[in-house]
């Protein structure tokens, strides 16, 4: 069974930049649709970005312009890049397949706040 290991979150200022990274046992990159996905207190996991096997990225609306995914296939991680953070932005991130079939990981928490 694959496992993913989401790591890099932390305390950031608003407007400010992180990077969070997903690492999977082994590579699973060529075969799926990678996703990152983040839940806010309170609220329902959501879908925040993809990036398909050939590297077409995807964005929700609200994260357009901010957030960029990409891929390291030789070493099996998949990154989030974020800048110009908000305080709506503070959540745990979890990354799956789009279609989320592998076992969840333990998130990372990311926490937008002055």
């Amino acid at each position: 069974q694959v496992q993913l290991v989401e790591s890099g979150g932390g305390l950031v200022q608003p407007g400010g930049s992180l990077r969070i990274s997903c690492a999977a046992s082994r590579n699973i990159f060529n075969c799926y649709t990678m996703a990152w996905y983040r839940q806010a207190p309170g609220k329902q996991r959501e879908l925040v970005a993809t990036i398909t096997k050939d590297g077409t990225t995807y964005y929700v609306d609200s994260v357009k312009g901010r957030l960029t995914i990409s891929r390291d296939v030789a070493d099996n991680t998949v990154y989030l890049q974020m800048s110009s953070l908000k305080p709506d932005d503070t959540a745990v991130y979890y990354c799956n397949s789009l279609t989320t079939y592998f076992n969840w990981g333990q998130g990372t928490q990311v926490t937008v706040s002055s």
